[in-house]
């Protein structure tokens, strides 16, 4: 025992005493979750709409008047086909709007209809315009009929209302803030453990450490062990200095059990990060290796893609990203405040390959350095 406190203390001295690293992990996990949060957003604001009317008549003025903040923003009339592609292609206008001459008589007639040109460049803002405008139009629709008194209170009518729960105002920057600081902890864990094993490799200390009676899992746990307290204590920073600080995200669940699952979360990925630096020599390859493994984890994990919506062969190959059940973890029991009998098989996933890596990782080592 008393040989693993030795080296638990040279851990974190090592660490402690790494005033770059410290700076660095203080930037990540409060400057950087702050600039996503801003940054990363589905919401659609300001979008540039350029727009050839045609018809210039009080039908097609009211039309084009609710194209407006916050969600669109008229960069100008254009006065022929040619204008307003050169408007597309040089990016001034994400959307063109074709109302034809005959707007008002085909208003009349009750098949008026006009043209909506996208940039498909950025086919996700593209949908987004596209589904606004589909409401802009079918709004323009409904008042034209109430207008004409086509609509009356005896004919059945569905009146459709949703209701959001947990996020009812849609702000985004509660899920990307959120997001952000949990792929910090992961990609923090694997980059301090992976960086602090290869250093002994670098610096040929690993041979020293080979000769003394520490074990291998001895030494690993006492690699993990200072990256899971540090980035316990940066966590702590973010959550309530920036997440919940800076943005107003609600905390509705039990923060013992989110730091307890937070705690095994981080040994896991941080066992991963033991993985790399088996395989890695120096530094540069376990960036290398880490940006390799860091990208699919976040893809498989359903934060960009619910997993409903994937491949069903993709379905199965997410249950081997941990970020996938940290993530269904956190959102439940942070938004939703769900307690153990929701969230038990995501602490299992953890835990699971949390495990395998671990014991991956300790026979690795010893079939390179036995």
């Amino acid at each position: 025992m008393g040989r693993f406190i030795a080296m638990l203390r040279k851990e974190f001295a090592q660490l402690l005493g790494d005033i770059p690293i410290l700076f660095i992990l203080f930037w990540a996990f409060s400057g950087n979750i702050y600039v996503m949060g801003h940054a990363i957003t589905s919401e659609l604001r300001n979008y540039p709409v350029a727009v050839l009317d045609l018809a210039r008549s009080p039908a097609s003025r009211e039309l084009v008047s609710r194209l407006r903040a916050p969600h669109f923003k008229l960069v100008g009339s254009v006065s022929s086909d040619a204008e307003l592609v050169h408007a597309l292609d040089a990016g001034k206008a994400g959307v063109g709007l074709v109302i034809p001459p005959d707007f008002d008589r085909a208003i009349a007639e009750g098949k008026a209809s006009f043209q909506v040109i996208s940039d498909g460049t950025l086919s996700r803002t593209a949908t987004i315009a596209g589904s606004h405008l589909a409401r802009i139009a079918q709004d323009f629709n409904r008042d034209i009929l109430q207008t004409r008194g086509l609509i009356v209170a005896g004919i059945p009518q569905v009146d459709a209302r949703l209701r959001v729960a947990y996020n009812p105002n849609i702000s985004n920057p509660w899920f990307s803030s959120l997001l952000e600081m949990m792929n910090v902890i992961t990609m923090v864990s694997m980059l301090l453990t992976a960086a602090a094993m290869v250093r002994e490799k670098t610096y040929g200390t690993l041979e020293q450490l080979l000769v003394s009676p520490l074990r291998p899992a001895e030494l690993f746990a006492a690699k993990i062990i200072p990256t899971v307290v540090l980035v316990l204590v940066f966590s702590l920073m973010a959550l309530f200095g920036v997440v919940q600080g800076v943005f107003g995200t609600p905390i509705r669940g039990s923060l013992l059990l989110f730091y307890s699952v937070t705690v095994l979360y981080t040994a896991c990925v941080a066992s991963l990060g033991l993985v790399i630096a088996m395989l890695a020599r120096n530094i540069a390859q376990v960036m290398m290796l880490l940006l390799l493994i860091m990208y699919p984890m976040l893809m498989l994990s359903g934060a960009i893609t619910p997993p409903e919506s994937m491949a069903p062969w993709v379905q199965y190959l997410s249950l081997l990203s941990p970020l996938r059940y940290y993530f269904d973890f956190s959102y439940q029991v942070l938004f939703k405040g769900n307690g153990l009998a929701y969230v038990w098989h995501d602490i299992f996933g953890i835990v699971v390959l949390g495990a395998l890596m671990f014991g991956f990782a300790v026979r690795r080592f010893k079939r390179l350095f036995a």
